[in-house]
């Protein structure tokens, strides 16, 4: 559970560092992504998620 709880953290390390470090980017970014239809969000979610689990089954193995 520890290191679930470290993951989570280390996402919102890197989701804070992007906001902090280029905010007219991110603005931009979400402008853009509320115009991308949901089913194409959600393979990309899921596309995601599968990669996430590949590379910590990997290095956790």
């Amino acid at each position: 559970m520890s290191d679930f709880l470290a993951a989570i953290g280390l996402v919102f390390v890197i989701e804070g560092f992007l906001w902090a470090a280029m905010p007219r980017s991110m603005k931009r970014m979400m402008l853009e992504v509320a115009t991308i239809p949901g089913g194409n969000l959600r393979i990309g979610g899921l596309v995601a998620m599968v990669f996430g689990v590949l590379l910590v089954w990997m290095i956790r193995g």
